[in-house]
């Protein structure tokens, strides 16, 4: 009798967390449909704000009427609705945060929910920088290396057939300099015809690998705190997190040297910048333990004396 009433006590507070959990998961999915309603209101303005780095590196290669397209008739429709799916999560990210800050908190200590709420908050910020960085810094320069790429190969090409076409006296058609192709000449026209999918996905790549991998020292930071990363371990594998950076340029990025420098670089510069926060998150829990009297001063001395002695004493054996 006594176990049958065990497993009916157990069982309420399951009931109860699980009617809490579709509580939050409810308001957390009428938010985001909210927010993709407010979003595809706007979502035309925030396709011409995406699609800016190809705009001005078409008028900065001499096209004055910058032009995309759609081949299909849903095809801008469609890429309305992605734009308002990405962006109503956007908007309504700090409902979704704060439902699952409130399902999450009753279950953590106060010294818990303020080591937690701070990271919390920093995510959305590295996001948005990260994505900024995206939109205002990377974009151009892939946009310049593609399409200035394209432009000097037409231009070489262009330079090609007016030499196959000078006249055996040496001289150019017209007597002059060899500026312009002859109209005649062979071949074709290469034009860039974009269509808005496509450089539409280009941008939003680069905004979301950006902002995920902004997203590093939140991370690091964190399982610091929760002591499953230290400073020196992060330290120890850093030639292993360069080459795991790498392959992580090369994957989230087009195939261009530069765009992957760039993450490269950022990303890495995020990773030591972690280690360096997760050192001041242990030299914080340190020295909050020596205050409670955890650790032992003259104890913490006799080991570092003594572990000094076994690094003389291996490198004697060495010699």
């Amino acid at each position: 009798m006594s176990n049958a009433d065990d497993v009916e006590d157990s069982s309420a507070p399951l009931i109860e967390h699980l009617a809490e959990l579709r509580t939050r998961l409810i308001r957390a999915v009428i938010a985001f449909i909210v927010g993709i309603v407010l979003a595809f209101i706007v979502a035309e303005p925030i396709l011409e704000f995406l699609l800016a780095p190809i705009e001005n590196t078409l008028r900065d290669l001499g096209d004055p009427n910058p032009t995309l397209q759609y081949t299909s008739p849903q095809e801008y429709l469609f890429t309305l609705f992605r734009i308002s799916m990405v962006f109503g999560f956007i908007l309504a990210f700090p409902v979704i945060a704060y439902q699952l800050w409130r399902f999450v908190a009753p279950g953590l200590y106060k010294k818990e929910q303020n080591a937690f709420l701070p990271f919390l908050i920093a995510s959305p910020l590295m996001f948005f920088l990260g994505a900024g960085f995206a939109q205002f810094v990377v974009t151009p320069l892939a946009m310049n290396f593609f399409l200035g790429f394209a432009d000097v190969s037409s231009i070489f090409t262009g330079l090609l057939a007016t030499v196959a076409n000078v006249p055996s006296d040496g001289l150019p058609p017209t007597g002059g300099l060899l500026t312009e192709p002859p109209v005649d000449s062979d071949g074709v026209r290469i034009t860039f015809f974009g269509k808005v999918n496509e450089s539409l996905d280009i941008t939003l790549k680069f905004i979301i690998a950006f902002g995920m991998c902004f997203q590093l020292p939140v991370l690091l930071t964190l399982m610091g705190k929760a002591g499953l990363v230290s400073a020196e371990g992060l330290g120890a594998v850093r030639k292993y997190a360069m080459v795991g950076i790498l392959l992580l340029a090369a994957l989230v990025t087009p195939p261009d040297v530069i765009t992957q420098l760039i993450l490269f670089t950022v990303v890495y510069g995020l990773y030591e910048i972690s280690i360096l926060l997760v050192r001041r998150v242990e030299g914080k829990r340190e020295e909050k333990l020596r205050e409670d009297g955890y650790y032992d001063d003259e104890e913490e001395e006799f080991d570092d004396e003594l572990a000094k002695e076994f690094d003389e004493a291996d490198a004697e054996d060495k010699k």
